[in-house]
């Protein structure tokens, strides 16, 4: 037993008074004469025993009054040591998406709100953080409407994580109580706690899983099997069940282009193929109608005119073959002899290719460097009379390379780095046997640029790097054929596209992504993306033919955007959540060091409240006190 004022217990000692005073009192008797006191002699000793008994019943009596009382006043109670410390709370709450999953017909997020809100004490502080939003040191009643309108968002947490932001908001102080109650569903992708991950708090887990556990998501779109007037895009849909079929709508804004099922595939994804127009602009809405997770029931795509690749063309001689491969439909080719060039050309083009040159001036070299700089792009082609000192005063520049010595020894093309992104999606398989073209002479160099094709003694034909790239032998029919190689069509056809890096079909938000825009913007002008009721600015990076646009933590919210320059629209670019809580798998909490595993948050409240629960006495002794004072009273008028 505990007491909130022991110091009053010193009273006690005063209880010896009355017990001397009663040890100590002295009664004087008087003597009266009495004719015959033999008779009364045994009636008179019997009432002194008598008046002795009551006397010490008394005494007992009243000291368990006054005892009763200095106790009460003292206070007592009954607690656990914890009980008495000074206590921290930190809250973690779950918003990601797949809290939106349902249990008895409410969200796990709507659930553990609507429980948060009858469980926390009004009047008591406590520190909650979210996956994007933190609160310390607030009540109840400051954030309510805050949590009844909190929203789900695409970003988890892991639980490391979690632990150190928990870290942050308790104090310091070794004397509190420190307890971290996360609330969530643990999805498997919360990750597993590391070793002492978090030392001297107390947690308290209330695992939240809903009713049902599958859910059908759209996992991704792409293009294939283009055609002249059609394109191909697929759908990619997981989650579907055995004999079930899921209808599924493909939308141009609001209006209903294409519709279609989508059936179970064992073991894997689905993936259905819906043709559309090539030559139409399309801000599209994939959607499914499903009773799992909402967030990823619709997926945004936007297929816009594409921007013409701007390729400027400097040759000495035939370069023919180069308006077969940069068709007027995707390019935008000029091709000029060296000394017709007007060199301001160069600053408004993406990709320069230097056609079999002899020699490179140093006027054109400067301008190279400068045009490299600003993002573009630079093929480089020798000539077999090609000054090689002038040659190496730009390689060097822009590859940290040299030509060292022609080589005379006819060498055929030989090897493909199929992994390069120059042929990334170009091979159906690695081809072995084809028909190798041929060069009959080429440069050799020392390089440790990646090799994208090799002759058969493992010399470079085509390096690259940084949007530069160099082939080591002359183009022209007297030294090659490459030519008239099919190779020659994917290779300078990937080169320009990669010039000017083509829209995606949607944009994965959260994910670092760079978006090039082929616009010569003024100066000091920034462009903005918008949506009804969002406007953001981007980070950009302004050259003279392009704009490049870098998207990290904006946007927040999924659907297609404008890109406006000024009141102009540019381009449509559109936004996806990333799909990782789509799978609904969950962790095993017997993993998780913890002080208390509930199933629901009241329990966890309860819980907290009976530990620290103090059981006040204070009352029973005043009770005591008047139950003695009662027995006083019985003594007195009923014991002779």
């Amino acid at each position: 037993m505990q007491f909130k004022h022991p110091e009053i217990l010193w009273a006690l000692f005063f209880l010896l008074i009355p017990i001397i005073v009663h040890l100590f009192q002295l009664r004087r008797f008087k003597k009266t004469p009495f004719t015959n006191v033999a008779m009364l002699q045994k009636v008179i000793s019997e009432s002194r025993k008598s008046n002795r008994l009551k006397k010490w019943l008394l005494l007992l009596s009243r000291l368990l009054v006054l005892a009763c009382l200095v106790i009460a006043f003292a206070q007592p109670f009954f607690a656990k040591n914890s009980a008495l410390q000074e206590k921290e709370t930190v809250i973690y709450l779950d918003d990601s998406f797949s809290m939106q999953a349902k249990k008895d017909g409410f969200t796990l997020l709507e659930e553990a709100v609507q429980d948060l809100v009858k469980s926390i004490p009004d009047e008591s502080s406590f520190s909650l953080f979210t996956n994007t939003k933190t609160y310390k040191d607030i009540e109840l009643k400051s954030i309510q409407n805050k949590l009844l309108t909190l929203d789900y968002g695409s970003k988890q947490l892991t639980y490391n994580e979690i632990s150190l932001k928990a870290k942050t908001l308790f104090s310091n102080s070794s004397a509190t109580q420190k307890n971290l109650i996360l609330i969530s569903d643990f999805q498997e992708q919360l990750g597993k706690p590391s070793r002492d991950s978090i030392q001297d708090i107390l947690i308290h887990l209330v695992d939240l899983k809903p009713d049902n556990t599958t859910n059908i998501s759209i996992d991704s779109l792409f293009l294939s099997n283009t055609k002249k007037d059609q394109i191909e895009l697929n759908i990619v849909v997981s989650g579907i069940s055995e004999d079930e079929s899921i209808p599924i709508s493909i939308f141009n804004e609001s209006e209903l282009i294409a519709k279609a099922a989508v059936d179970y595939n064992p073991g894997q994804k689905t993936t259905i193929p819906i043709s559309l127009s090539k030559n139409e602009a399309i801000k599209g809405r994939v959607s499914i109608t499903d009773d799992g997770l909402n967030y990823d029931n619709n997926f945004y795509f936007n297929i816009d005119k594409k921007d013409k690749i701007k390729v400027l063309a400097i040759s000495e001689p035939d370069a023919n073959f180069l308006g077969r491969i940069f068709t007027e439909e995707e390019f935008d080719l000029q091709n000029f002899e060296l000394k017709n060039l007007n060199y301001s050309e160069i600053d408004s083009k993406n990709l320069v290719i230097l056609n079999g040159l002899s020699e490179i001036p140093t006027s054109l070299q400067t301008v190279l460097n400068a045009f490299h700089q600003k993002g573009g792009s630079v093929v480089i082609i020798p000539s077999t009379q090609t000054n090689i000192n002038t040659y190496n005063i730009l390689l060097s520049s822009l590859l940290g390379l040299k030509l060292t010595a022609k080589n005379e020894q006819g060498q055929k093309i030989t090897a493909i780095a199929f992994d390069h992104p120059l042929f990334e999606n170009v091979f159906e398989k690695r081809v072995s046997n084809f028909d190798y073209p041929q060069v009959k002479s080429y440069w050799e160099i020392n390089s440790n640029n990646a090799k994208i094709l090799s002759l058969a003694n493992g010399a470079p034909f085509l390096i690259g790097g940084n949007n530069v790239y160099l082939f080591t032998a002359a183009l022209d029919e007297k030294n090659s054929n490459f030519k008239n190689a099919p190779l020659i069509v994917p290779t300078f056809y990937n080169i320009g596209v990669n010039s000017l890096k083509s829209p995606e079909l949607y944009t994965i938000i959260g994910k670092n992504t760079t978006i090039e825009v082929a616009k010569k913007i003024e100066k000091d002008r920034v462009l903005k993306v918008t949506k009804p009721g969002i406007e953001f600015i981007p980070l950009q990076q302004s050259f003279s033919n392009k704009v490049s646009l870098t998207f990290t933590d904006n946007p927040e919210a999924a659907g297609i955007y404008s890109l406006m320059n000024a009141s102009d629209t540019l381009k449509n670019l559109s936004f996806n959540f990333p799909r990782g809580e789509s799978v609904l798998r969950y962790q095993t909490i017997a993993d998780f060091k913890a002080s208390t595993v509930k199933n629901s948050i009241p329990q966890v409240f309860e819980k907290l409240a009976k530990d620290n629960s103090i059981t006040q006495y204070w009352k029973w002794f005043i009770i005591f006190a008047m139950v003695f004072a009662l027995v006083e009273v019985l003594i007195q008028k009923f014991l002779a």
